[in-house]
Formats: structure tokens, C-alpha cells, sequence
């Protein structure tokens, strides 16, 4: 049961870090105005930071498919 667990937080938590660094990307390179005050449009640190954030989920998503039942 825990290891279930386990992996269900991983995708949950992969699959949000996915969402955010793809919007945090496409903002970062101009392609997502939204919302128009945001700090983050036109800036490409963020798309950096976007990038390693979706990396990084879809590398917890990978870590919960090795998990043994």
C-alpha cells in the first residue's frame, strides 16, 4: 500500500512541475502573454527555470514507473 502511495505522489507532483515549467517556458520566451502583469513575460531566465522545472517532473514521473508493487 505504500509504495502505491508513493507512487501516485510522484506523478501527481511530476505532472504539476510539468504544467508549471511549460507555462514558466512559454512565458519566459514571449509565446504565453498571460497574465499581462506577470514578471516572468519576455524574460528568458524563467524559460531556464521552466525548463529544469518540467525536467524535473518528468523525471519523478520516470521515478514512479521504477517503483516495484
Amino acid at each position: 500500500m505504500g509504495k502505491r502511495i508513493l507512487r501516485i505522489i510522484l506523478q501527481v507532483f511530476g505532472v504539476a512541475l510539468i504544467l508549471s515549467g511549460g507555462l514558466w517556458t512559454l512565458q519566459g520566451l514571449g509565446i504565453v502573454m498571460w497574465p499581462a502583469e506577470s514578471f516572468m513575460l519576455a524574460d528568458r531566465s524563467w524559460a531556464v527555470n521552466g525548463s529544469i522545472t518540467a525536467a524535473v517532473g518528468a523525471i519523478l514521473i520516470w521515478a514512479s514507473t521504477r517503483i516495484r508493487k
